[in-house]
């Protein structure tokens, strides 16, 4: 079991951290929810069928951790919609020159800052979608959703950060092109 999870731990940790974080927007909290992951996996391991990869496994347990975080929490809404501290450096591009940072800083930023007008659901879709890559099919098994639910999901989350993007960048008077969110 220890070479068994090791091995998840080396391929998934980054990932699964990421999606956590996402979801709590507190890099310590993160940090202790991923804890609770990796201790149902070592609980559940051995009821684990194989049916879906290990990857969808892992975010399915990461999925559940996150929603009971939330149970747990009183004014949950409140700490969502809290905004991310950009200064402190926790999301890091390794090549970019800095004209290409403070630009991907700006977007990412104003993506973030919408992200918090869509539901939990919403957001959970767009960040295993967009930000893990998984599939359709994927998404669907982490989140023990239809893949007709994830779809739907997906389109109206991205009508919603379509349009909190133009409104966004209308109220800063940016001129760049129209906003295009792709699916």
């Amino acid at each position: 079991m220890d070479s068994v999870f090791d091995e998840l731990y080396s391929k998934y940790h980054h990932d699964v951290f990421q999606f956590i974080f996402y979801m709590v927007k507190n890099r310590e909290q993160a940090e202790d929810l991923v804890q609770e992951v990796y201790i149902r996996v070592l609980k559940s391991y051995d009821r684990f069928e194989g049916k879906s990869s290990e990857k969808t496994w892992l975010f399915s347990i990461a999925r559940n951790v996150a929603i009971d975080h939330f149970r747990k929490q009183k004014g949950w809404r409140q700490k969502i919609a809290e905004k991310f501290d950009w200064s402190t450096g926790q999301i890091k591009d390794e090549n970019p020159i800095p004209e290409e940072i403070a630009l991907q800083n700006e977007e990412i930023s104003l993506i973030y800052q919408c992200l918090e007008h869509c539901t939990v659901d919403q957001r959970m879709v767009i960040i295993l979608r967009y930000i893990q890559e998984l599939t359709i099919i994927e998404t669907a098994e982490a989140l023990g959703w239809t893949e007709s639910k994830v779809k739907t999901t997906q389109h109206r989350a991205l009508k919603v950060l379509k349009k909190e993007m133009e409104e966004k960048m209308a109220k800063e008077g940016t001129t760049s092109e129209k906003i295009r969110v792709e699916r």
